[in-house]
């Protein structure tokens, strides 16, 4: 099961049970335990690891538990980061790394034109299910640019799907081919200095480039790589491949919103 993160959305929204039933339980008596009390829904994790660069930083934490709901939050649920994201908004949306659909279900509700994409077979029908008109299933990175849009979402830290800084830069490359004329980039990423206390890796990479790897019913998916960016070195970026940037909203957490045109 190497779709693991869509999995763990799929089951959720199916309401799966992390129980297996005896020999000869069925239905309902499947999803009780011997003694009768409600079964745990599986629980998604998240392994992290630093780098190559300094393999093992013991201030990484190795894994940590992602409450699966928080992909199925409503409007009314999202923080004020998102809320302001969602207001950016203009024109033909497309919504990228959507995972269950929550802010393109919500663009929609606000009479908005949004297509999610999501690159998750499992976590697409989710999407689709909960009334999302516009879905679709594949990698941004091999997306035909024939079709175009005037804004480029990217929620909870999606811009972390570019990997590295390497694949920050071909990512903003090719959002240009994505965009009509005037289009912007919407997205939001984190600070992970406190991560070190202050005191950053001695290493030739970036203290924000980590490796994931999800885990979900005792199922790994294959291990993949995930960036975050401080913002002085996201405004050298920007600059510097074209785009003009704007820091829309930051808290005391190092969280920042930015929109990029």
């Amino acid at each position: 099961m190497k779709d693991v993160l869509g999995q763990a959305i799929s089951d959720y929204y199916h309401q799966v049970d992390d129980v297996k039933a005896s020999p000869g339980e069925k239905g309902s008596a499947a999803r009780k335990s011997a003694h009768g009390a409600t079964p745990r829904r599986g629980k998604l994790w998240v392994h992290t690891s630093s780098t190559p660069g300094w393999p093992g930083d013991k201030r990484i934490h190795p894994r940590e538990e992602m409450p699966v709901k928080i992909y199925f939050r409503s409007m009314e649920e999202m923080p004020e980061l998102e809320w302001i994201a969602l207001q950016q908004c203009r024109g033909k949306i497309l919504d990228i790394g959507a995972g269950a659909g929550s802010h393109a279900l919500a663009l929609q509700q606000l009479g908005q034109d949004v297509t999610a994409l999501e690159i998750s077979p499992l976590a697409s029908e989710v999407i689709k299910a909960r009334g999302v008109k516009k879905v679709r299933c594949e990698d941004v990175f091999r997306l035909a640019s024939r079709k175009k849009y005037d804004t480029l979402l990217l929620m909870m830290n999606g811009i972390g799907l570019t990997g590295t800084l390497a694949g920050l830069r071909d990512f903003l490359r090719t959002s240009r081919a994505l965009l009509r004329p005037g289009g912007s980039l919407i997205f939001d990423s984190c600070d992970i200095a406190y991560l070190y206390g202050g005191i950053l890796p001695l290493s030739p990479g970036y203290y924000g480039e980590l490796l994931y790897q999800y885990e979900y019913r005792r199922q790994l998916s294959d291990p993949f790589n995930w960036l975050f960016i401080d913002r002085k070195t996201l405004a050298g970026i920007t600059a510097a491949e074209g785009w003009q940037m704007e820091v829309l909203y930051e808290d005391s957490r190092d969280q920042f919103l930015v929109k990029c045109w």
